[in-house]
């Protein structure tokens, strides 16, 4: 996370984040499966990083991968995302993080759908969503 382009402060990152966020974004956790905002979430839109506000998912991507959490094909952009090792809990996986601010998005997994065969969980205390319409108006105003 030190290559991380937003840098905040622990102090900042609590202020900003509920516990539940701080939890999962900034120390790694997972929320329970199946009892997370958006698990089973159908509107259109775009769900963008809880620590920096930077677009990572589109909700075109998103599939139904029967684990409980968010899962996605791809991401908005691959450059968005950064990824590690991860040998906790006597398994290794790949981790999945923002690129911007280093927040702990999920795991990255080789199970998923066409044409990517990607599986990104992705836990919902370290999304938020926006709509479609509203992601229009964002994007506009952030050209």
């Amino acid at each position: 996370m030190s290559k991380a382009k937003v840098q905040r402060t622990d102090e900042e990152w609590r202020a900003r984040l509920t516990p539940a966020q701080y939890r999962v974004a900034r120390q790694q956790g997972t929320e329970p499966p199946f009892r997370n905002a958006y698990w089973d979430h159908k509107a259109d839109g775009v769900y963008f990083c809880v620590g920096c506000d930077t677009p990572l998912f589109d909700a075109k991507h998103k599939f139904d991968s029967g684990t409980g959490w968010p899962s996605f094909w791809q991401p908005l952009e691959k450059a968005f995302l950064g990824e590690e090792r991860d040998t906790s809990f006597g398994m290794t996986r790949i981790e999945s993080h923002c690129a911007v601010c280093g927040s702990h998005l999920g795991h990255v997994f080789d199970d998923g759908p066409r044409p990517t065969g990607l599986r990104y969980c992705i836990n919902s205390a370290s999304l938020k969503f926006m709509s479609r319409a509203d992601y229009a108006k964002w994007t506009a105003a952030n050209r």
